[in-house]
């Protein structure tokens, strides 16, 4: 099960990480900071429950960062 939530985190991750360098979605993009989001955030429950504490810092941050540019994304233009 934990590989398959993986897996899931990993294709979340890079999914609009390779559709940014086709030009396809822009990296400002509430749907580029979703899917990253999700995708760090299940990366970081499995990282929690394998007590991998690198990988905690690594996604949790990861999460983090992309909670802050989803919000950012999201606030109306003044």
């Amino acid at each position: 099960m934990n590989q398959a939530v993986s897996l899931a985190g990993a294709f979340l991750i890079l999914l609009p990480f390779a559709l940014s360098q086709l030009g396809r979605l822009a990296v400002k993009s509430p749907t580029y900071q979703l899917l990253n989001l999700a995708g760090s955030a299940l990366l970081t429950a499995v990282a929690v429950l394998g007590r991998q504490y690198g990988f905690i810092l690594l996604e949790g941050v990861w999460a983090l960062m992309s909670a802050i540019g989803l919000a950012r994304s999201l606030r109306p233009v003044r």
